[in-house]
């Protein structure tokens, strides 16, 4: 059975130190996120990030006051940058290469950089700078002098910076709900019980083009499935993503497979679930295309048009037809009588556990960054969680995974 994950310290205190860098105006995303998680945060604020997100922003989503260059020398009873320093753990979000340096150099000129040589708990550094500017030897010196020193680091990730999106490739930051997840580990690491498991997760929506502009699809985020991976990469799993247009960069660490229509899921999935362990299918897949595609723009025309839709392959029962010994994990989204036809569609489609979703429910619609759901298994019995951040969800669907797995693997080894 896979070890559950140890408790979070009695409201830990995260200190977040927001660097100079257009990625911070995402900071008072991870002060929520972190809050909502159960963590007290301390912020400080560098001269540079001031540029990019204000104070008032910062103290709102922090519930309190921000350190500064300027309260650092205000008359007070304590040494500001020790007291800051007694923090649980400190997560640098939109660190720069100029505070990379001097902390690797152990200058102390200003507030956030003295109160990085004064700690004692984990550091997690999230940076978030240009490519070049990234891969450049003296930036990757520093952040291998802090590596060296057991600092952690999330990303840079790969995908679009910049105001206007006018680049993409490595350099950007990771997104907050992945900030804060990863934060609060450097607390509470996940149990490695998923090592030398490879689990492949579905994620996204899928395009069915009517024509070479026109297609049916879903609002679907992608963001469980990402989740999922996360997760799954964090216990120690070989981990495959297959996932439909989204607006999300590669999770570091996770062999990514992008695709368009449910023909394409169908064959990346199948494929590599053939020596799969664990199986995970959050994409939410097209039920029907276009029975007859047209190769050409169709012009308007006045009055109906009739559509012609064929069914797309039912990929989990296809997965629930081979499964053998591995665990098979589905998705279901249902308005009224859900346990009941998650139930069902457990038993049919010969899946471990569905997790039912309900589209309905305020603040767990497509795209957010919560979710809401009841594990229902085959013979019908349910477990209702509470609303949890998609990361949390997860966890506890690896939870789940992992006891089966462990089980299966101990009847085959007779253990």
């Amino acid at each position: 059975m896979s070890t559950p994950a140890p408790p979070l310290p009695a409201a830990p205190t995260v200190l977040v130190i927001v660097g100079g860098s257009m990625a911070a105006v995402k900071a008072p995303s991870v002060l929520r996120r972190l809050r909502e998680r159960g963590a007290r945060v301390a912020v400080i604020a560098t001269r540079a990030a001031l540029a990019f997100v204000t104070e008032l922003s910062l103290a709102t989503a922090a519930d309190g006051d921000v350190a500064t260059d300027e309260t650092w020398f205000e008359a007070r009873p304590d040494a500001q940058h020790l007291t800051l320093a007694r923090a649980d753990a400190v997560v640098i979000v939109g660190a720069s290469a100029d505070l990379l340096a001097r902390a690797a150099g152990g200058h102390a000129p200003d507030l956030a950089s003295a109160t990085l040589l004064s700690v004692q708990g984990p550091v997690l550094w999230v940076p978030a700078m240009n490519e070049r500017m990234w891969l450049h030897p003296a930036v990757q010196a520093n952040a291998g002098t802090l590596r060296g020193w057991g600092h952690t680091f999330l990303g840079p990730e790969v995908g679009a910076f910049g105001s206007r999106g006018e680049g993409r490739g490595l350099g950007r930051m990771a997104e907050p709900e992945d900030i804060a997840a990863a934060a609060l580990a450097l607390l509470t690491p996940s149990p490695r019980d998923l090592e030398g498991v490879k689990v492949v997760v579905s994620a996204g929506p899928t395009r069915e083009y009517l024509d070479p502009v026109r297609f049916i699809s879903n609002p679907s985020s992608g963001k469980m499935g990402f989740a999922v991976a996360g997760e799954a990469r964090d216990r120690g799993a070989d981990v495959t993503l297959v996932t439909g247009p989204v607006n999300l960069p590669d999770p570091p660490g996770v062999e990514v497979v992008r695709i368009e229509t449910a023909l394409d899921l169908r064959d990346a999935v199948v494929g590599a679930a053939r020596d799969a362990d664990v199986v995970v299918m959050t994409a939410a897949v097209a039920d029907y295309r276009a029975a007859q595609r047209s190769d050409e723009k169709q012009a308007k025309v006045a009055g109906d048009v009739t559509i012609h839709l064929t069914p797309n392959p039912d990929i989990l029962a296809e997965l629930g037809a081979q499964k053998g010994e591995r665990v098979l994990v589905g998705f279901a989204m249902e308005t009224h009588a859900g346990v009941e036809r998650a139930a069902l569609k457990a038993r049919r489609k010969n899946a471990d556990f569905i997790l039912l979703n309900y589209p309905t429910r305020e603040g767990t619609a497509f795209g957010g960054d919560d979710n809401e759901v009841t594990l229902v298994r085959p013979d019908g019995s349910s477990e209702d969680w509470p609303r949890l951040s998609k990361r949390e969800v997860a966890r506890r669907l690896l939870d789940e995974a992992a006891r089966l797995y462990a089980e299966r693997r101990g009847m085959r080894t007779g253990g």
